[in-house]
């Protein structure tokens, strides 16, 4: 369970894929064998902590000179598992994607535009080098994408109460052949319902993400720093995985009133996230 920390904690949910040890090549899988040896690994506040380091010298640092050689491990079932960090890629990425989430005098003020335009033009070689790259953990601001708990079920979730130095916990972890399958019958139930929409979308990305690795990976939904964002009681009774799934089972036997008190679940629950964010 991470510590709590003086730092203040961006307010961010994360999805992460772990993949077995088999699923990457040489040199890198000895790599991760030998990482995994080690007596302690960093958590996700440790992640976080590097990351916000960065920003702090002047002229900023948005995505890291060096690619992380951290990951996240865990073992299921004896199978040693690995979700590399990838932070060099996340950081591009997230920085391609500012545009749209701060006005423009904030994002000046923050990240000037020559330390911007110089990060895409590395990004770009580094592309022309990793055609194939993609990171194994997504990240959402202030917000748990709707279309992540149609991957994962109430019964997988995993709350731990927080403590004074302690922050809690509330996660999900799902085998990667379940959470396929609950993509592909959530997409048949939407369209079904209806035309098109951001839920439909959403769940169409991240279900040509997961089809990029190995099916014997484990799927994690980890609330991350937003159990900061909501009240203790609210975090303890939030199923939120339990009222999309009973969305979409309304949805696909045509019971649209039910459907629509699942959703305004969804909405009561996270308005005061909401809220903040634009306090914010």
């Amino acid at each position: 369970m991470p510590k709590v920390s003086s730092l203040i904690v961006p307010y961010a949910s994360y999805l992460r894929v772990y993949e077995p040890l088999a699923a990457f090549p040489e040199p890198e899988r000895s790599h991760w064998a030998r990482y995994a040896r080690r007596p302690e690994h960093p958590s996700y506040q440790d992640e976080l902590h590097r990351s916000l380091a960065d920003l702090l010298p002047t002229p900023p640092v948005p995505v890291p000179v060096h690619e992380s050689g951290d990951a996240f491990v865990l073992e299921v079932d004896g199978v040693l598992c690995v979700c590399p960090w990838r932070t060099r890629l996340r950081g591009w990425q997230a920085l391609a994607e500012l545009d749209d989430e701060l006005p423009r005098p904030v994002l000046e003020a923050a990240l000037p535009e020559v330390v911007r335009r110089q990060a895409a033009q590395d990004h770009e070689r580094w592309r022309e080098r990793n055609p194939d790259a993609r990171p194994w953990i997504r990240t959402a601001t202030w917000q748990v994408p709707l279309n992540w708990f149609v991957l994962v079920a109430d019964e997988e979730r995993a709350y731990e109460k927080g403590t004074a130095e302690v922050a809690p916990v509330l996660r999900y972890r799902t085998p990667m052949v379940q959470a396929r399958r609950r993509v592909a019958r959530g997409l048949r139930a939407l369209k079904d319902a209806m035309d098109e929409g951001p839920l439909i979308d959403g769940l169409l990305d991240v279900g040509r993400w997961l089809e990029e690795f190995h099916p014997r990976s484990l799927v994690e939904l980890d609330y991350g720093g937003l159990v900061h964002a909501l009240p203790a009681g609210d975090l303890e009774d939030d199923h939120s995985a339990k009222d999309v799934a009973e969305g979409i089972a309304a949805l696909r036997r045509g019971d649209g009133e039910a459907a629509g008190e699942a959703y305004g679940r969804l909405v009561e629950r996270w308005r005061s996230v909401r809220d903040r964010r634009s306090a914010n």
